[in-house]
């Protein structure tokens, strides 16, 4: 079972910071990522999204899921800056919970940065606590293999032939 983890920082910055320290929890081999993105949201509510192949190779579901994806959280921010705090759309039926949906989005204000991680493997519940020390806000939902292959069917992961 996979966990969809969000760690928002409340500045630009945070996100980047801690995939340093995603870093050495991968190399000491207490954290499999199985994708991972780095978000900020700039003060007009726009949106940056960033793959992290750093940590994770190509990733597992790519750079068209997390846009797609985040753009669903933000849909408003995207057509019209000044809607930036209009809750999301009804989201598709991608396997996972409405109410988590909306806290993300509630959670990452403008000036903000969020590290969105797939999570594969992680040694033991410390690891959670440890990267929840350092943020603003910290969301975690667990995802039955069934939720992940939802998610990855709603946000356009195709299987390679």
């Amino acid at each position: 079972m996979s966990t969809l983890l969000v760690l928002t920082f409340d500045n630009k910055t945070g996100a980047r910071v801690m995939v340093d320290q995603v870093q050495t929890l991968q190399r000491q081999q207490l954290i499999t990522l199985a994708d991972a993105a780095t978000v900020i949201r700039q003060e007009d509510g726009r949106i940056k999204i960033k793959q992290l192949n750093n940590l994770v190779g190509a990733g597992a579901f790519g750079g068209a899921f997390w846009g797609l994806f985040v753009g669903t959280l933000f849909w408003s921010s995207w057509l019209d800056p000044a809607k930036a705090d209009c809750a999301p759309p009804k989201t598709p039926n991608c396997g996972l919970d409405e109410a988590f949906m909306l806290e993300v989005h509630s959670a990452i204000k403008a000036g903000y940065s969020a590290l969105f991680m797939i999570v594969a493997y992680v040694a033991n519940e410390e690891v959670y606590v440890t990267l929840a020390e350092n943020t603003a806000t910290f969301q975690k939902a667990y995802l039955s293999p069934e939720s992940e292959a939802m998610l990855s069917e709603a946000f356009g992961v195709v299987e390679e032939f």
